[in-house]
């Protein structure tokens, strides 16, 4: 879907971030219209956790509210990425962004009972759930082959940014607007990053091998059989979803390592949750200038390796201040992972398939993530927390050596399944 390399010298190295903004209008609406959503996502959430807090009292139903929100929509996944797969990309986020304000502007009109409540943010997750591999799928169709690092490292910085800020906007707004208020810029948010996406070119699905027309259920098979039976995006989707199975408790152990292990304060338990957001935003910022001089393979596995290893070096460590370190060197190995997995199944992955690889891996992180909190929950109340980040750094380091040792080889056999058309620039 994206165009081939051409050129030499200078122009072979690619296209900067700020240059990719600047002249390519394609992909700078769909930078603008993911920020715009991402940001106004994260407001959202804060104002219906508030809300749902105070008017339940129980901490179960904030639990019930993440719960629906996260995990839920992983599990239709497979229909998720075969949708985008199926009908133009263009259409299919334009509708999604449109339907996510529409959800919440009805959230924000009647503020429901619990139950109903649910049922809203469900589906406006599940609008979420759509979205997110279409837009992974669009991006070849928009950047040349060479910028792919660069496109998905500017991708990356603008939503974590975005999702970083969010909390701090929403604090913000809350004494002047309220909780009705706050969702409100959120529905408006949706509805902008939806016109945001009028600007792209349309996007349309690749064709059947054959032309033979499957049903959407059939669509939803096939993108997990790809999965299982291409070698090098096994390799991949399982690597990312057993290092997130391991470390994604790192968050709750954070907490207990800054309160009971080290006896600090509330502002430690800041402190460590903030490093690896910070690690993260200057990663994203590196991938940026330096990902294309590295080999993906490399990156791939040295996020892997930095990820996991610096949740096992955090539970080894003797003070906040050395536990901030790893955690902060942490997030340039989440950043490092999170580009070369893009790109190396935007590169691997034929176009037709692209919307169901990405639909599927997103959802099983999703579940992976929500094992993560369960089992490492019960592994905090048995042990400590040291003890819990020491294990989930070594099995997430375990399994990075697994990847390191099959994945080279395998590459080397596979040619990737990318197809070439025309980009917008």
């Amino acid at each position: 879907m994206s165009a081939p390399d051409a050129g030499t010298g200078a122009e072979a190295e690619g296209t900067s971030a700020l240059s990719m903004l600047r002249d390519n209008p394609g992909f700078l609406s769909l930078w603008s219209s993911r920020v715009i959503s991402v940001g106004g996502d994260t407001l959202s959430l804060v104002a219906l956790m508030l809300h749902v807090a105070d008017t339940t009292g129980q901490a179960i139903a904030v639990s019930l509210l993440l719960l629906v929100g996260d995990f839920v929509p992983s599990l239709l996944s497979p229909i998720a990425g075969a949708i985008s797969d199926r009908f133009d990309l263009k259409r299919v986020m334009i509708v999604c962004e449109v339907a996510q304000g529409v959800i919440l502007l009805l959230i924000t009109l009647s503020l429901p009972p619990l139950p109903l409540l649910l049922v809203l943010v469900g589906l406006r997750a599940i609008a979420g759930q759509v979205f997110l591999p279409a837009s992974r799928a669009a991006i070849p169709g928009l950047v040349r082959d060479r910028d792919l690092e660069t496109a998905n490292s500017t991708l990356g910085f603008g939503t974590n940014a975005a999702e970083a800020l969010g909390p701090l906007i929403a604090a913000a707004l809350f004494p002047f607007i309220g909780v009705r208020g706050v969702l409100l810029v959120d529905a408006a948010s949706f509805l902008l990053a939806g016109a945001l996406l009028l600007r792209l070119k349309s996007l349309p699905p690749i064709p059947a091998e054959g032309g033979e027309k499957s049903s959407l259920l059939q669509d939803a098979k096939s993108g997990l059989g790809y999965i299982w039976s291409a070698k090098v995006v096994r390799i991949i989707a399982l690597g990312f979803c057993t290092i997130v199975a391991f470390n994604g408790v790192d968050d709750v152990a954070l907490v207990l390592l800054a309160k009971v292990t080290f006896a600090a304060g509330d502002s430690a338990v800041g402190l460590l949750l903030g490093a690896v957001g910070i690690g993260l935003l200057l990663g994203y910022a590196l991938m940026t200038r330096y990902s294309t001089r590295v080999p993906l393979v490399v990156l791939l596995i040295a996020g892997f390796a930095v990820s996991s290893v610096g949740n096992l070096l955090t539970g080894l460590a003797w003070a906040v201040a050395a536990a901030f370190v790893t955690q902060f060197v942490r997030g340039f190995g989440i950043a490092a992972m999170d580009v070369a997995t893009n790109t190396m199944l935007q590169r691997q992955v034929p176009p037709r398939m692209l919307g169901r690889v990405f639909g599927n891996l997103y959802g099983a992180v999703g579940v992976a993530a929500a094992l993560s909190y369960v089992a490492g929950g019960f592994l905090l109340d048995a042990t400590s927390a040291p003890v819990t980040l020491i294990i989930a750094g070594g099995g997430g380091t375990l399994a990075t050596v697994l990847v390191a040792l099959t994945l080279p080889g395998v590459l080397r056999r596979n040619t990737p399944g990318r197809g070439t058309e025309n980009i917008e620039g």
